[in-house]
């Protein structure tokens, strides 16, 4: 179960941020100011950092910039400040999103499930995947069919390597567009599609194997075996 920490000073929205990540699986710490917060953080290992601005003790700037000392764990600032320059200025310290008071909270569990999937990715280990003549070198980014390169985009890479990371499951198209843009997903069904068939067009040229099933109703899958 992933651990979050929670730094809200707040103690309503502390309490129904935390109610609604329990529910949806995850396991929370909630912490009421900036040195509470560090102490936590520095006592065990969190996938993820909730972090207001306006705290008692340290500001959440002040725990950003500590954070960041020594921590790639991603951290989400959640604020009532709205202005543009001091959003842009956290991202550049070490913010990895920003979520802007009064919130939504389903559009906090999609940011949070999406930073910490992104954080497993980045640490995941780099490895080589085999499917019946199809090679991706995830150290590399590279990916071969029967020994000749294909040049495929950042997206199409992605898409693929979630596909023949887990041969077996039938991916949403939510889950396949939120992994390889690392976006929310709103329904762009007709971006990921072009996507797929150009991975399609570009496999073709090279072989007759269908290395992606369609799965109509659901998604996609790992074909080809």
């Amino acid at each position: 179960m992933d651990k979050i920490l929670l730094i809200e000073d707040n103690d309503e929205i502390n309490h129904m941020l935390a109610t609604a990540l329990s529910k949806a699986g995850y396991c929370v710490k909630s912490a009421f100011s900036g040195t509470e917060g560090l102490l936590y953080f520095s006592m065990e290992e969190y996938a993820l950092v909730l972090l207001d601005l306006m705290l008692p003790g340290l500001s959440g700037e002040e725990v950003l910039t500590k954070l960041r000392e020594g921590s790639k764990t991603p951290v989400i600032v959640i604020s009532a400040k709205t202005e543009i320059v001091g959003k842009v200025d956290l991202l550049e310290h070490g913010a990895d999103d920003y979520i802007t008071k009064p919130f939504d909270i389903r559009e906090v569990l999609a940011r949070v499930k999406l930073q910490i999937n992104k954080g497993k990715k980045e640490i995941s280990p780099n490895r080589v995947i085999g499917w019946n003549g199809l090679e991706i070198d995830d150290s590399s980014h590279t990916i071969t069919i029967d020994g000749n390169l294909i040049n495929f985009t950042r997206q199409e890479y992605n898409i693929l390597f979630l596909l023949f990371s887990n041969p077996e499951k039938v991916f949403t198209k939510q889950e396949l567009f939120e992994s390889a843009w690392n976006e929310i997903y709103m329904g762009e069904d007709k971006t990921l599609n072009v996507h797929i068939s150009n991975i399609r067009n570009k496999i073709k040229q090279f072989t007759n194997q269908p290395y992606i099933d369609t799965i109509w109703g659901i998604g996609f899958r790992a074909g080809g075996k």
